[in-house]
């Protein structure tokens, strides 16, 4: 397999501090699934942070399912989703009021507080659905605060996880060698490890904490957006005081669920009257998927067959 340079989660160790981590960087992937949509520019950059924020927290957890981010709020986006499906496969969208998103000012430093200008009052849920019998779904909601999603997300880190846990996210729209803009992004989620026999004291622990953490918070979005500076640079960039240790990244892709199949057997549901309800003058139903944009049509006296 070549080596990935993009489109990837590399899970990665700061040896000294008790800390592990994880990397993701989002190109062709990120830029397919929101190019599908044609969103507004800043609706398009809180879907991609959430998209990265769903890829760095699914692939930090050893389970085989689906991990989901949905938000909703009061403001012109409603509703915000992205999910991570084993092994990598991610998906996202938003639905949005134009003409309210049309009214708001967003001058420069809009990027800094897109959770309230653009979701307003609301709740962020995070949901663990794993696959397997005898396996249970979890799902923590907290209410939308801070000016981010990943403040938002250190809110439910705080309620929700046992040991300390930091994100940083940003994205992009770059213009590219052959003329055209590309969305790009990435982020850096770090956990605290659990205190080991022999291992560092709760105070030196404490110190290494706040230590990686304010490098941490150092990272720039150009850094991660930038193609030319690689995933193990960056890391080294940050970290390599400490001994950053990196293992096998992974691959994120571009992947829906939808088929015909499962349109049709929604569909199917429906009474006679229902269908026909739905159909057009020539009695034909055109289901579009929120996610990926495919259409999908079928003769509305045919679904029940």
């Amino acid at each position: 397999m070549p080596p990935l340079h993009d489109d990837l989660s590399l899970p990665f160790q700061i040896e000294q501090c008790d800390v592990r981590g994880r990397l993701v960087r989002l190109g062709p992937a990120l830029d397919r699934i929101l190019s599908r949509h044609a969103y507004p520019e800043p609706v398009a950059q809180l879907l991609a942070e959430a998209m990265i924020l769903a890829a760095t927290m699914a692939t930090a957890l050893k389970f085989d399912g689906i991990f989901s981010l949905q938000a909703k709020g009061d403001g012109p986006v409603s509703t915000l989703v992205a999910d991570c499906r084993t092994p990598g496969h991610l998906r996202g969208y938003a639905n949005f009021d134009a003409e309210r998103l049309e009214g708001l000012e967003l001058g420069p430093g809009a990027e800094r507080a897109l959770v309230p200008l653009l979701l307003g009052k609301g709740y962020l849920a995070f949901t663990i659905d794993p696959q397997g019998p005898d396996m249970e779904r979890y799902q923590g909601i907290v209410d939308l605060s801070g000016s981010t999603l990943a403040e938002a997300a250190h809110a439910y880190f705080a309620q929700s996880e046992q040991l300390n846990a930091r994100v940083v996210l940003g994205a992009a729209h770059r213009r590219g060698a052959d003329g055209r803009r590309y969305w790009r992004g990435g982020g850096i989620l770090l956990q605290q490890l659990p205190a080991q026999a022999g291992g560092l004291s709760d105070e030196d622990r404490d110190l290494a904490w706040e230590k990686t953490t304010a490098l941490l918070s150092t990272t720039r979005m150009d850094e991660l957006c930038d193609p030319g500076l690689s995933q193990n640079d960056l890391l080294f960039r940050l970290f390599h005081e400490d001994g950053v240790r990196v293992f096998e990244p992974s691959a994120l892709i571009d992947a829906c669920t939808c088929s015909s199949d499962k349109v049709r057997g929604i569909l199917s549901t429906f009474s006679p009257e229902e269908l026909a309800d739905m159909a057009d003058a020539d009695g034909v139903i055109t289901v579009t998927c929120q996610f990926c944009s495919a259409a999908y049509d079928f003769r509305a006296d045919t679904v029940k067959a």
